[in-house]
């Protein structure tokens, strides 16, 4: 009796994780993949160590994907025996699904950096975009309608045995990377990788979108201050004048860090702050801005330049802002304006759109 107990209790254990119906699984396989973007798209945000977990939540979210891959694959053959409209589509998404993954990992272990002039990162990220009208279509194409099952104990049961099964493979992922020293090993927390630290020549010049570099007149170019005392303008030789260091790591989105030693003014130090006021706007010659929280004040920096010399034209000349723990679209080039105002810091869009 005992041992026929042990055998059903061994069989319903490998029905529970093992056996799963093709509607629970397109469920999972959606849950994450909303999640692997959702982490994704914070991810490129986040620029403080403390928002390290959202990436590795990320990896953890794509692991899952490939974990559920088996079932998928057993729903993708049934379904390829019945005739149905949108099929190339459902096989297309198939498709940019695994080269988003190809691509994701490929970067992650350090095997993917650049093809064709670029990143693997990029590629990444561009795969990714491309799946979502596709996922969307599928999603109304080949809705499931919902059942009280689908909370049930042997549901949730496969879903923590994918979570904990995404969590061992990206640990041991993780740790094969480090045990053979891939080139992954060496990434910061944000996924990118070291590039032309303390050497500003070497460090890439890269743009935000459509931004191309302008062409700055040194003797005509003034920086506009708006504050409580007005509107005021400085010289580049005004500016420069105020000698304060600070080193920072710029970490791009495209996948490169740098740490550099940079050369300026506080921000702090250039304008006086009101009680209304809840937000430094910092805007670019090119049209380009962004929005800091008023508490960022202190933690600012108006370079003029950096590693002992003038920043270069690609690097912002003639002043560039040095915004510490967060990502390089924060890091304005080419400042020609700077506001406080009484508008929330929230009051843009997500990410920058020019």
């Amino acid at each position: 009796m005992r041992h026929r107990r042990s055998d059903g209790r061994r069989s319903w254990l490998s029905r529970t994780l093992l056996r799963s119906p093709g509607r629970q699984t397109n469920q999972a396989l959606l849950v994450a993949l909303v999640l692997a973007f959702g982490t994704g798209v914070a991810t490129i945000a986040v620029g403080s160590p403390n928002g390290a977990l959202i990436a590795l939540g990320h990896g953890v979210a794509g692991l899952a994907v490939v974990l559920l891959i088996p079932w998928k694959s057993r729903v993708v053959r049934a379904g390829l025996h019945r005739p149905r409209f949108g099929r190339w589509l459902s096989l297309l998404l198939a498709g940019f699904a695994v080269l988003t993954l190809v691509a994701g990992v490929g970067y992650a272990t350090g095997t993917f950096r650049n093809v064709a002039g670029l990143t693997g990162m990029w590629w990444h990220i561009a795969f990714a975009l491309a799946l979502v009208p596709l996922v969307l279509w599928h999603v109304v194409a080949r809705g499931v309608e919902r059942r009280r099952t689908d909370l049930s104990r042997r549901a949730l049961m496969r879903a923590g045995v994918v979570s904990a099964g995404a969590i061992g493979l990206y640990a041991t992922l993780a740790g094969l990377i480090n045990v053979l020293a891939l080139p992954g090993s060496r990434r910061r927390f944000t996924g990118s990788y070291e590039t032309g630290s303390f050497t500003p020549e070497a460090m890439p010049p890269t743009i935000w979108l459509a931004d191309v570099v302008p062409v700055v007149d040194a003797e005509g170019w003034r920086l506009t201050i708006s504050d409580g005392n007005g509107t005021r303008k400085l010289t580049l030789s005004e500016l420069s004048t105020r000698g304060a260091r600070l080193q920072a790591t710029l970490d791009c989105t495209s996948g490169w860090y740098s740490q550099q030693e940079w050369a300026g003014a506080p921000l702090a130090t250039l304008v006086q702050r009101g009680p209304e006021d809840r937000s430094v706007l910092v805007h670019s010659v090119t049209g380009y801005w962004v929005r800091f929280p008023i508490a960022d004040l202190d933690h600012l920096l108006l370079a003029t330049g950096v590693g002992g010399l003038p920043l270069a034209p690609e690097h912002g000349f003639p002043a560039r802002l040095v915004a510490p723990n967060r990502r390089g679209y924060w890091w304005v080039k080419w400042v020609d304006r700077i506001e406080l105002q009484g508008t929330p810091p929230w009051w843009q869009p997500p990410f920058p759109v020019s």
